[in-house]
């Protein structure tokens, strides 16, 4: 069980997406992100969850090595989702944006299941730091959880 919670926990951590230029408006756009991500997460889609990385983004899970690049975290969300960790949620807490970085204190809740099958909620806090990119994506680099 403690293997699953370390994945869950660090599969919430750490993913990318585009940052406006103006700081006030990070909130709203990494709150637009965390909707997309737990939708696209959430109905099963880990080619959406994973076109919201950039070539060179990375997951630092706790306790595992770094996934490094679009491709692992694909692989890495698909594990969790085939492990049956379902109904995502994802609430930034506190955002904060000086020029072309941000970042982002989370909260999150996944279902996990038990040996017997049925789902337990785990809950837990999570931290991203965005890089604002000119493609269109950010650059997303972090840390293990708080």
């Amino acid at each position: 069980m403690r293997l699953v919670q370390s994945f869950a926990f660090a599969a919430v951590l750490l993913f990318s997406s585009a940052l406006s230029v103006a700081a006030q408006s990070a909130r709203q756009d990494i709150e637009a992100a965390l909707t997309k991500f737990t939708d696209a997460y959430n109905s099963g889609n880990t080619k959406a969850v994973g076109q919201m990385y950039t070539d060179d983004a990375a997951l630092l899970p706790p306790d595992g090595k770094r996934v490094d690049g679009r491709k692992g975290v694909e692989e890495f969300w698909q594990g969790a989702i085939k492990a049956g960790m379902k109904n995502l949620t994802l609430k930034a807490l506190e955002v904060e944006g000086s020029g072309n970085l941000a970042y982002e204190v989370g909260a999150f809740t996944l279902g996990v299941p038990s040996k017997g099958g049925a789902l337990s909620t785990m809950a837990g806090k999570y931290i991203v730091v965005w890089k604002k990119a000119t493609t269109g994506r950010g650059a997303c680099i972090g840390t293990s959880g708080i």
